[in-house]
């Protein structure tokens, strides 16, 4: 018998007890996450035994007999079969952004801190349900990949590794997804958290290939205030956190043309996404991030 999920005897940083009272709150409809919202269960189309009929197909040598249907057989002189839905675990695959670009913060929460909290929230819920969850963390390559799994020391293991996470190295977020689908064995439900200040059109190249083979995709974009205002009225020195160079500009003069190109990237990045079918959230790191997955759930 399923027991439920106990808290950790050592307080986890991203997964507070009192994050944990507000997530227990929270419920999954079934086939959210595969079908349209964030679910403990998904169909998937089987044959076997089942409590739900899905179609009909026709016979082919080396199906077994019992599957035929002999009354449809009766009426046309012509063997089907009867195939149903069996319901499985879900799986939800996490990818989080660790580059250095993510280490970026104006405020209480890095990019990186926004990210695993959400991570850790979410991976909670969905072993809460006893279902599946796996995560990547990546920079310009899977660095740790934690295969699927849904007990309370998986569930430990996987707030361990967002914990000795740190932000480092270049992104290359397509790269990353291309050597991760192999690792993928079930489809489900795919989250991806990152800043997305990327090139798009090889990104979502890659996303097609997730999206063919049946797994829902939901890009969260996480980025700071000041990221998005370029906020001050004197010289700064701006730094690449990945390739370390280095600007000094006034924000006042070109904070204009910045946000003209904040902008229009970010526009890109949502209209990609809707017209592939894959679902796309802008986040900031001083909005709730629980307040996110509330939205994400409901």
């Amino acid at each position: 018998m399923a027991g439920k999920i106990r808290e950790p005897v050592e307080t986890p940083r991203y997964l507070r007890p009192e994050d944990a009272r507000q997530l227990r709150g929270m419920t999954f409809s079934p086939r959210v996450m595969v079908e349209g919202a964030l679910a403990g269960k998904h169909r998937s189309r089987l044959r076997g035994a089942s409590m739900e009929f899905h179609e009909y197909r026709a016979y082919t040598p080396g199906d077994a007999p019992s599957l035929v249907d002999w009354r449809v057989f009766a009426r046309s002189d012509r063997l089907y079969l009867r195939t149903f839905q069996l319901e499985t675990h879900l799986e939800c695959h996490l990818f989080v952004d660790g580059s250095a670009s993510m280490g970026f913060r104006d405020g209480e929460l890095s990019k990186l801190d926004w990210a695993s909290y959400f991570a850790a929230g979410l991976a909670y819920l969905v072993t809460l349900r006893q279902d599946r969850v796996s995560m990547t963390i990546f920079d310009d390559k899977p660095r740790v990949f934690l295969p699927p799994g849904g007990t309370q020391g998986h569930l430990r293991q996987l707030l361990s590794l967002l914990e000795e996470n740190k932000a480092s190295g270049k992104t290359a977020l397509p790269l990353a997804l291309e050597k991760s689908l192999p690792l993928l064995k079930r489809k489900g439900t795919v989250i991806v958290l990152s800043d997305f200040l990327m090139d798009l059109g090889e990104l979502f190249r890659v996303l097609g290939a997730y999206s063919h083979r049946g797994f829902r995709v939901f890009l969260f974009q996480i980025l700071t205030p000041e990221e998005l205002t370029l906020p001050g009225t004197t010289a700064r020195r701006y730094v690449d956190p990945e390739s370390g160079r280095q600007v000094t500009a006034h924000a006042d003069t070109v904070r204009a043309a910045y946000l003209e190109e904040i902008d229009a990237h970010q526009r890109q990045l949502a209209r990609s996404a809707l017209q592939r079918g894959i679902d796309c959230v802008q986040a900031r790191t001083d909005q709730s991030w629980i307040e996110h997955l509330r939205r994400l759930t409901s």
